[in-house]
């Protein structure tokens, strides 16, 4: 039996190697007889092997490994080269794709058509016309990206005549043109060739209603809709979305209930537009009736309770949502730090950590300006260092101000020096913390700073210097930072320019170069505070002669602000003029203007607690006159102060 299967086995092993004899015999006088065809496809085909791998690690985005493959490659065809052209381009390294495409034997339309894309993409249209004035064949895809990027870069003359030299054109290039016009706001030649267009497909009608949309034109743009022989998906998206975005809404509901078919976007547009135009009850409504909710419908559903300062709500969804990310979990802690809760949107905060979420800079700054204590602030502070957010410069710019507004400019100017990579916004912090801390000679250096880094200054910029001027009584200095506004920096000076300006007068008895400053300012921006400026400076120096006329005017403006009436009541009383401190009086109660009375605050436990002047509604009043009755009277006292004086009970 042994003898019988081994001899079977030595059979089988034969038979084998004969057929494998044969086989290579044959491949070897094919080689002998056509030796160029059998190496050439050889070579091909390991070509193709390489060029799929390029491509495979090119979409992972490993582009060292992909050329380390290609410059290994023994044979490299035409294919090689747009493989890697492409890779290149797809991972937006238009640098490299350039040296390969310069370092081609051979090139073809493929590789020249999508050169022109890149060069498009990144603006170097010269470089792509040349690139497409060179080619010996050419394709729609080159002709209409060519055009397309003139199109974005405003250059419409060239765009059109290269539009009219296409030899063939289809319904994308007749598409690009009316979306590359509407795009530049002439919608009159988008609507033209939009009706010389020979054939229009879906794509066409819906860049066209789009068009209008975009522009402001929502009654053409409906109309168009209306006409549009077939609708996609994506055409009833694009109409509703600008249904609601014109606060069209019954408009909006309607298209959305005789949708053939809908799809995550169409709820989702429904339920955040909805949302935007303030009708949570309808949100909510199609948000529950939603057959599938994805994280942006629930993203939109969160962030349109907080807008409302419908917290408690916002959390209840937040906490039933199935899977949360990072834009929710800052929308949330968002939330509680606008509506004032700083210590749950520190607990949220905690919880997300602890979640195995890390944060980013928009949870960070939402963290860091929603403390209100120089404890919290550095806290804060140290976990955005320890997460590696130090140099993150709209954090940097926050932690400034708040430094600054707790009263510390010290850490202010260590965040600022700190910061690496430096703003408009990071310079301006610096100059008003320096402003509101009354160091003028600083603001001024910074100011200095910043102009030799090659950062221009804006508006707010000035305002901060000349606050700065005004509360270091720098007057010369101020004088010369205002005409350099105009002067220097081509800015036209606003309201809050020249109310700076006539403070820094004011402050310094310069009351008549004041007024001169007032009386030239524009009319537009003549406005309360300005006057207010004015009026402080008079009443300061006892120059009475003009508060007459300028009560006037502050009168005339009506405004609801209690500043200027308190102001200027005064005045008239520290000038025993009884009867004009009644008639202003009497205009506050008119237009129901109320002096916000002044107020204490202090915090225990995370919760805020508010004292106003002359009430007595706090739950623990009579412990807390008590206590000041009992310890602090008898202090206060022996130092000149008494407790009526301090605390007037109502």
């Amino acid at each position: 039996m042994i003898r019988i299967r081994i001899h079977d086995l030595n059979v089988r092993m034969f038979s084998h190697f004969q057929l494998h004899f044969r086989s290579l015999m044959h491949f070897k006088a094919s080689i002998s007889t056509h030796p160029e065809k059998a190496l050439f496809e050889t070579l091909n085909s390991e070509a193709r092997k390489c060029n799929a791998d390029i491509t495979f690690l090119g979409r992972r985005g490993k582009l060292k490994e992909a050329r380390k493959l290609f410059d290994e490659m023994p044979h490299r065809d035409t294919v090689s080269y747009n493989c890697m052209i492409t890779v290149y381009l797809k991972n937006k390294d238009l640098h490299e794709a350039e040296k390969v495409f310069k370092a081609m034997p051979h090139r073809d339309i493929v590789a020249e058509s999508a050169m022109i894309d890149g060069y498009v993409k990144v603006g170097r249209l010269n470089d792509a016309r040349k690139v497409f004035d060179n080619m010996t064949e050419r394709n729609a895809f080159s002709w209409t990206s060519l055009i397309s990027g003139y199109l974005s870069s405003r250059r419409i003359d060239e765009a059109s005549t290269l539009f009219d030299q296409m030899p063939e054109r289809n319904v994308v290039s007749w598409t690009v043109m009316v979306s590359g016009f509407a795009r530049n706001g002439l919608m009159e030649r988008a609507r033209k060739f939009f009706d010389l267009m020979p054939e229009k497909n879906t794509i066409a009608w819906t860049a066209m209603v789009k068009s209008y949309l975009d522009n402001g034109y929502f009654n053409e743009a409906y109309n168009l809709f209306l006409e549009m022989p077939e609708r996609n998906v994506r055409s009833w998206n694009i109409m509703i979305s600008g249904c609601l975005s014109a606060n069209r809404v019954n408009e909006a509901i309607h298209l959305f209930e005789s949708m053939p078919e809908r799809n995550h976007v169409s709820w989702t547009a429904m339920v955040s537009g909805l949302a935007q135009n303030k009708m949570i009850g309808f949100a909510r409504k199609y948000f529950d009736l939603m057959p599938y909710k994805d994280i942006a419908a629930w993203s939109a559903m969160i962030t349109a309770y907080v807008d409302e300062e419908f917290v408690d709500e916002a959390r209840e969804l937040f906490n039933s949502m199935p899977e949360k990310n990072i834009v929710t979990w800052n929308t949330m802690i968002d939330g509680y730090s606008r509506n004032g809760d700083v210590g749950e949107a520190l607990r949220l905060f905690i919880l997300m950590l602890r979640s195995y979420f890390r944060p980013n800079e928009t949870t960070m700054t939402s963290v860091i300006t929603s403390c209100d204590g120089m404890v919290k602030i550095m806290q804060a502070h140290a976990m955005a260092i320890s997460l590696g957010f130090e140099q993150d410069i709209w954090l940097a710019n926050s932690l400034i101000t708040l430094y600054s507004k707790s009263g510390d400019i010290c850490c202010s100017r260590l965040v600022f020096e700190q910061l690496k990579s430096k703003d408009v916004v990071s310079w301006t912090a610096m100059i008003v913390a320096y402003a509101n801390h009354g160091h003028g000679h600083h603001a001024l250096q910074v100011f200095a700073r910043m102009l030799v880094s090659g950062i221009e200054p804006d508006e707010v910029t000035f305002i901060g210097l000349l606050s700065a001027c005004s509360h270091a009584g720098l007057v010369n200095q101020g004088r010369r930072v205002f005409e350099s506004i105009k002067g220097i920096y081509n800015i036209n000076p606003k309201a809050e320019h020249y109310s700076c300006l006539v403070d820094i007068l004011g402050r310094a008895g310069l009351v008549d170069e004041a007024m001169d400053v007032v009386s030239s300012i524009p009319p537009s921006e003549r406005d309360e505070a300005v006057l207010v400026a004015l009026l402080g400076a008079c009443k300061l120096h006892g120059d009475s002669t003009v508060v007459n006329s300028i009560g006037e005017k502050l009168l005339e403006l009506e405004s609801s602000s209690s500043g200027g009436y308190v102001l200027l009541a005064n005045t008239y009383a520290a000038e025993g003029q009884w009867v004009e401190f009644a008639q202003v009086r009497k205009r506050m109660r008119e237009r129901n203007v109320k002096k916000i009375p002044g107020f204490s605050q202090i915090q225990v436990n995370w919760k805020n607690h508010t004292f106003f002047v002359g009430e007595r509604s706090h739950p623990q009043v009579e412990e807390i006159y008590r206590l000041l009755n009992l310890n602090l009277q008898p202090l206060m006292k022996e130092n000149g102060f008494t407790l009526d004086n301090i605390f007037p009970i109502a």
